[in-house]
């Protein structure tokens, strides 16, 4: 089994590709720069490193790349600094899920591909028609207008969500929307909801990154879970 990642140099995505690899995976990752995965993963026999921007890439060099894999994950994000939240690209998530959606149409598949894409508790399943409360819906509302890496985020779900839609012959999809992020050297339990439990602005939990990249991992790896 071959998943591609995009995001492997971020914080989640390095701990996400060492999971697949730990379980035996093998791995393409989409890197700008691939000094910033660690050796151990560099060095990886099952990893293939491709070099590039992925908004850069052609239509044709993403179906190339995607070709073979049974499952893609994406934990791209924006740098939290005033140049990636304020800066471009301002879609850089939904670009990346919108593009290569539209790359994986061109290749003919078997069954269809799992798309797992990392996302944010401060998003809303508009399909589920979630309860929020009027003073989250205002302070959302603002970051939406404000604070572009969080539009970029409820885009690119809603995008999956309405192009893409429940039943697709070509891609599966799942939105992990974890709370607040946190580094931890080990997998501790954890639970899953379909939806939040709690407020992810006036009264935000934490998340353990290693926690949601072992969690993606079983979701691409685990058909009961998936």
């Amino acid at each position: 089994m071959t998943v591609l990642v995009l995001g492997a140099t971020g914080a989640t995505g390095r701990l996400l590709t060492q999971q697949l690899l730990d379980r035996g995976l093998r791995v393409k990752a989409i890197v700008r720069s691939p000094g910033g995965l660690p050796d151990s993963l560099r060095q990886h026999d099952n990893l293939s490193v491709i070099h590039a921007n992925v908004l850069d890439l052609s239509d044709a060099e993403m179906a190339e790349h995607a070709a073979g894999c049974s499952a893609v994950a994406s934990c791209l994000g924006h740098n939290l600094t005033f140049k990636g939240i304020f800066g471009r690209p301002r879609r850089l998530v939904t670009d990346a899920v919108r593009r290569f959606y539209q790359a994986l149409k061109s290749i003919g598949c078997e069954k269809p591909i799992k798309f797992v894409l990392m996302n944010t508790a401060g998003n809303s399943n508009r399909d589920l028609m979630e309860p929020v409360s009027f003073a989250q819906r205002g302070v959302i509302g603002l970051l939406r207008l404000v604070v572009p890496p969080h539009r970029d985020n409820e885009n690119a779900a809603d995008y999956l969500r309405t192009a893409v839609g429940q039943n697709h012959a070509v891609l599966e999809w799942a939105a992990v929307r974890p709370d607040s992020l946190f580094d931890d050297d080990d997998v501790t339990d954890y639970e899953l909801h379909p939806s939040p439990t709690r407020s992810a602005i006036f009264d935000p939990g934490r998340t353990s990154r290693i926690n949601v990249a072992h969690f993606m991992a079983d979701l691409i790896t685990n058909d009961q879970v998936w």
